[in-house]
């Protein structure tokens, strides 16, 4: 199985080479390069083209949101996961925003670490049912309405299935839920976000919630 090449941006070198030291004694892991900010980011992101970028959220010079912008803007399939500090940090909201598919808080533990990388590549959403509501949450400040637009392009099954994307589920949990295999779920969220026209699952769920196609009653 083809290793996922990552590319680590980080401005304090030393977190940035422990875990680069952890990611290379993992098994199906390849550290394509560093970098020390958004600028060099952007730069080593277009020379190396690794499968993802792990991301810190505040950096000098450009930070990790407009990183995140420059790299998704060059490269649409590039996947971008953010680190933080703070799981309420206003820059990883915006990071979100601006297309980066998840987070990672600093302090996670190794395991939950290549979980969550892995499955990020996957197409899985880099959150954790704990956290899913305070990022939605932040989505959804702004007046809802426009709901009815999208329903009518949505499949009642479609429907469902993002309704449970708002809960924070994988995909496998989606598919046991639904009682349908975790590929017809693939299918179905593919079809979601082009019918959303949103980049993934992540911003699929917070026009969820901004529109009203899906309530807080529906995800209760």
């Amino acid at each position: 199985m083809k290793a996922i090449r990552v590319l680590l941006v980080d401005d304090h070198s030393l977190f940035r080479q422990g875990l680069a030291a952890l990611l290379r004694k993992e098994k199906g892991f390849e550290v394509a390069g560093e970098a020390q900010d958004g600028i060099e980011a952007v730069a080593r992101a277009k020379e190396l083209k690794p499968d993802l970028v792990v991301m810190d959220v505040s950096m000098p010079r450009c930070d990790g949101v407009e990183a995140a912008r420059r790299i998704r803007q060059a490269f649409p399939s590039m996947k971008v996961v953010m680190l933080t500090i703070l799981e309420q940090d206003k820059k990883l909201f915006e990071a979100i925003k601006a297309g980066a598919h998840g987070y990672l808080l600093k302090n996670v533990k190794p395991e939950a670490l290549f979980q969550t990388l892995r499955g990020v590549v996957a197409g899985e959403a880099a959150i954790s049912r704990a956290t899913a509501t305070k990022i939605l949450n932040e989505f959804a400040e702004h007046e809802r309405g426009g709901a009815d637009a999208y329903e009518e392009e949505l499949s009642e099954r479609e429907l469902s299935v993002l309704q449970l994307i708002t809960q924070g589920m994988t995909n496998k949990d989606i598919g046991h839920t639904l009682h349908i295999a975790e590929n017809t779920v693939k299918n179905h969220l593919k079809n979601i976000l082009a019918k959303l026209q949103v980049e993934n699952r992540v911003q699929a769920a917070a026009l969820a919630l901004k529109t009203g196609i899906v309530s807080e009653k529906d995800r209760a």
